[in-house]
């Protein structure tokens, strides 16, 4: 990868990087890799905001483990904006997914996060032998994609 998080001149960026992987650790995705790769290529395709790379690291931390956004400003000084976009990016299963992106859409952090998201979750060539499910979900992806960019 061409950024080391680990090594990242803000120390804000090396806590997220290590909340994220120790979070992680364990996790794999649908292709068996280290489930912590998915928030490092997130992180490094949104650019050199050093909020959007914080929040790139940590956006699925609150919804994918036990750990809430409430402990994320404990173990890490958060501004008012990166924590709005975390609380944006974790999906309450009360809302549909069509409000859950429309909310996203208004807030740029949250947006900016969330197509690096969406375009790193569509690439099918990360499955061996994707499956129907696996591009339905991609078409979902796509329309969240088209949303957020229009």
């Amino acid at each position: 990868m061409d950024k080391n998080f680990s090594a990242h001149s803000d120390g804000r960026v090396r806590r997220a990087y290590d909340i994220a992987s120790a979070a992680h650790r364990g996790q794999v995705d649908k292709s068996g890799v280290a489930y912590i790769n998915h928030p490092l290529t997130v992180a490094a395709n949104v650019g050199e905001n050093i909020s959007a790379v914080i929040v790139a690291l940590l956006h699925d931390v609150a919804e994918d483990t036990s750990l809430t956004v409430d402990d994320l400003r404990q173990k890490i000084p958060l501004t008012d904006a990166e924590v709005r976009a975390l609380e944006l990016l974790t999906h309450d299963e009360k809302i549909s997914y069509a409000e859950y992106i429309a909310r996203i859409k208004a807030d740029d952090l949250a947006r900016a996060v969330k197509l690096a998201d969406l375009r790193h979750n569509s690439d099918l060539s990360r499955i061996k032998n994707p499956a129907p499910n696996d591009f339905a979900r991609v078409e979902k992806y796509s329309a969240a994609l088209k949303i957020l960019t229009a």
